[in-house]
């Protein structure tokens, strides 16, 4: 590699973990917010990706269990700078909440964060950036009546049986119903995105995960290590869970609190900690973490519940290019990508609308900050500030 070539790959990852970093510091609101940060700021100003490409690796990432959004991130990384690119772009976005949350950890007795008001205030921005993710990227993926109609179908069944299961089976189906209906409608010139990983690459890493589901459970019975067990614990859950932080609750829950590891009052005491934090929601095994073992349980724990998306993305990212080519898999990507923008269309109404428009000024405060994103193109991390401004404003104006 030349002189020139090293200092471009130096400048990219660098431009990977400043723009990760400001996100990890800025996107409120979970998981279907983060995606719409990540819209905002990978595709639409710094054109990274295409906005098909990016419909591609949120499908992608719908189908494997961990949490999404952090496997979109990961996901963009490595497509701009290789695996190091996706580890950097995994620590800008995910370091922030994670030393916020371990230092609450170990002074969480003194914080009683939950109802202040720039909590609330964050929410409502939230609301506002998945609207405008949402109208954006179904102008893409619902152009017509038959994804259009998908797309409704999926928001209507994840609004009336909201489960994690049903989400896996609703973008089965939507597949389904693409390869019937909109094979014949694939593209010719699909842009390709290099990866930088080797198909053999992909298959020695899933082949790791799977052994390691295997053997960990079997090492960690064999040798009492405490940190050991907290690994095996953890990476289950990461390798496991479908549907995204919230659904990963009752699962630690059921691991570690019956165990005697911390109380249930300690473990919901972080699940809220983590509520007002930005970055991903799994992060709160950095808090259970250092509950349990100290800044090492931290460490251990977090290392643990994000490696399986590691895994998981560096196998099925060499795939992915090569089958986009293909008619039937196009067909499959169009009724899943259409179901997508359902269950996010269901996911705004709950959590998101729910837990955030409560009144009248919260409706305003809202619509202002979605006209200032959607209009004035105001970027994402300047209405988080002018979200919590603004929610303090009419807090002492008596709204």
């Amino acid at each position: 590699m030349s002189q020139n070539q090293k200092k471009n790959k130096l400048q990219i990852l660098l431009e990977i973990l400043l723009t990760s970093t400001k996100l990890g510091l800025t996107s409120f609101g979970g998981p279907v917010a983060h995606l719409g940060y990540f819209k905002d700021e990978y595709i639409d100003r710094r054109k990274w990706l295409t906005d098909k490409t990016y419909a591609d690796l949120i499908a992608l990432c719908q189908f494997l269990p961990g949490p999404a959004s952090s496997q979109v991130g990961i996901s963009i990384g490595i497509l701009r700078g290789g695996i190091l690119g996706g580890i950097i772009s995994f620590l800008g976005f995910t370091l922030p909440s994670v030393i916020v949350l371990v230092i609450f950890a170990l002074l969480y007795q003194n914080f009683t964060l939950g109802d202040a008001e720039f909590i609330h205030s964050l929410k409502v921005v939230a609301a506002a950036v998945v609207l405008h993710a949402l109208i954006g990227l179904g102008r893409k993926l619902t152009p017509d009546k038959s994804r259009l109609a998908i797309a409704i179908a999926a928001a209507l069944i994840m609004l009336l049986y909201p489960s994690a299961w049903i989400q896996i089976l609703v973008i089965l189906a939507a597949g389904m119903i693409g390869l019937k209906l909109f094979q014949d409608r694939a593209e010719s010139n699909i842009e390709p995105f290099a990866v930088n990983i080797s198909k053999r690459t992909g298959i020695i890493s899933l082949s790791i995960l799977g052994a390691s589901l295997i053997s960990l459970p079997m090492i960690a019975s064999a040798v009492n290590n405490s940190l050991l067990h907290l690994f095996d614990t953890f990476f289950r859950v990461g390798s496991l869970v479908f549907g995204g932080g919230h659904v990963v609750l009752p699962m630690i829950e059921r691991e570690l609190v019956p165990q005697g590891l911390l109380s249930a009052d300690e473990f919901l005491a972080g699940y809220g900690m983590a509520q007002a934090v930005p970055g991903p929601l799994f992060t709160f095994s950095s808090y259970l973490g250092t509950m349990i073992d100290g800044i090492g349980g931290a460490v251990v724990a977090t290392i643990a519940i994000f490696l399986p998306s590691f895994l998981l993305i560096i196998g099925a990212l060499p795939f992915l290019s090569e089958l986009r080519k293909r008619a039937s898999f196009q067909g499959i990507l169009m009724g899943v990508n259409a179901s997508v923008v359902g269950i996010l269309l269901a996911a705004f109404y709950d959590p998101v609308i729910k837990s955030s428009i409560l009144s009248g000024s919260d409706f305003a405060l809202g619509l202002i900050l979605f006209a200032l994103l959607n209009v004035w193109k105001v970027p994402a991390w300047l209405i988080v500030i002018l979200g919590v401004v603004g929610g303090y404003i009419l807090t002492f104006l008596g709204f």
